[in-house]
């Protein structure tokens, strides 16, 4: 209680009673002023009591409760109870009296009157409790409390937040803010319908810029290529494999880079064998050809060719399309071989040697008779040979490796010579060898 407020309640009073006793009242006498804490009613023509406790602007401080009373007001705590006020004293017109006394609040602190009973006085709604700015005010019955709201803890009077992080409330990062907090998750992740879990995303099904194959794993996700590319530096793109600059034995002839694979192709009288490997076209099967019904088609590696149908010079004659015979009877044939038979053959370039690349055998045989093999003619770099396999057969054999398109005409003879009978003959083989321009 205020110090200054017995004094002038007690002055209110003197003065009350000091007019009553040296001032009788009259019917002329006119009362326009009041002691202090009361004021002039001129509807009523009374004195009335100021409630200084709604005219004062906080006329208790602190802790303390304004208790208004006839002229003036006491400042008591909140808890105390106030005892009733004894009247004032009569004053000139007891309707002056009636007028200045003030209903007495007979319901415990908290409450206050309503006709025949008491009503809680909600402090929060009125303004009237002492909460930090921080807390937040509930009604009570007959009183109040102060609480922090939801994510803060009271540190004496003050509300502090709650670090919920501390508690690691997240399964993957926690972000505290005043009076709550967040989780967040790592990429790759979402929150869950608890805000607090993290489940994986699929990033295949929402678009994953893979170019081409995607595979969902757990928090990210792999790309990966198709066969004959390769991934890029990014993770993302599928850059083409060039097989053909990887080797060169890829194809037997030409490898050809394709977006995603690769092809062998081959030159022009070849065929594809598989995918790789070129094969010789027999054009002459195939009647993919244009030789005359004079020449006859050989089949070479990579082409074909067309030989004039042979006639036979003299002293030859001749026998079948492809023989001519020296009669013996003819003094010029003494020297020359009795027959000469005309063959082709084709060969790859670059072929391994020694190879054997034609036998040759022998049709008749007088009895008694020996038999050599050689080349009469055509082979004047050495580059082939004969060698004798028995009395009837020998071989030609690749001596060098020789490259095309090269062509030879090898006159290979077969000598008969029978001591006993003191007989002497020969045979001619005149062939013809095409080297084709490639190894296949």
């Amino acid at each position: 209680m205020r110090p200054g407020c017995i004094l002038l309640f007690c002055m209110c009073i003197s003065v009350f009673l000091h007019r009553a006793i040296s001032q009788p009242p009259t019917e002329t006498d006119t009362y326009t002023e009041c002691t202090d804490g009361y004021h002039w009613d001129s509807q009523t023509q009374h004195c009335k009591d100021i409630n200084e406790c709604e005219t004062i602007t906080e006329a208790c401080k602190g802790e303390m409760k304004c208790f208004n009373h006839y002229g003036g007001y006491l400042c008591l705590p909140r808890s105390a109870s106030v005892i009733p006020a004894a009247e004032p004293p009569n004053q000139i017109h007891q309707s002056l009296e009636n007028e200045a006394r003030e209903p007495f609040n007979s319901c415990p602190p908290g409450f206050e009157p309503q006709q025949d009973s008491c009503l809680d006085v909600d402090e929060c709604e009125r303004d009237s409790h002492d909460c930090q700015p921080s807390q937040q005010c509930f009604n009570t019955e007959g009183s109040f409390s102060c609480q922090c709201p939801d994510g803060y803890r009271k540190v004496g009077t003050e509300c502090i937040d709650i670090d919920e992080c501390r508690y690691r409330y997240c399964q993957h990062r926690c972000v505290n803010v005043p009076g709550s907090f967040s989780c967040q998750c790592e990429p790759g992740f979402q929150l869950a319908g608890n805000n607090r879990s993290c489940i994986d995303v699929d990033e295949c099904g929402m678009g994953a810029p893979c170019s081409q194959r995607c595979y969902n794993t757990y928090g990210t996700f792999l790309c990966r290529c198709e066969q004959g590319y390769e991934l890029g530096a990014d993770g993302f793109a599928c850059n083409d494999i060039d097989e053909c600059s990887y080797s060169s034995y890829l194809c037997q002839y030409q490898c050809v880079n394709e977006h995603g694979k690769f092809s062998c192709v081959c030159p022009e009288g070849y065929q594809l064998l598989g995918t790789r490997l070129c094969q010789d076209i027999n054009e002459c099967e195939t009647g993919a050809h244009q030789c005359s019904d004079g020449q006859t088609c050989v089949n070479i590696h990579g082409g074909h060719k067309c030989v004039d149908n042979k006639s036979c010079q003299d002293p030859y004659m001749q026998v079948s399309e492809n023989r001519c015979m020296c009669p013996v009877s003819k003094p010029a044939c003494r020297d020359m071989p009795y027959s000469i038979v005309h063959r082709y053959m084709s060969i790859t370039s670059e072929r391994s040697v020694p190879s054997d690349i034609f036998q040759i055998q022998a049709t008749s045989v007088y009895p008694g008779a020996y038999n050599t093999f050689r080349i009469r003619s055509g082979d004047d770099n050495g580059d082939f040979y004969i060698r004798q396999i028995n009395n009837i057969s020998a071989m030609l054999v690749l001596a060098r490796a020789v490259n095309g398109p090269q062509e030879y005409v090898l006159d290979l003879e077969m000598v008969s010579i029978n001591p006993l009978m003191s007989y002497h003959s020969s045979s001619a083989l005149r062939l013809t060898i095409y080297v084709g321009p490639y190894a296949f």
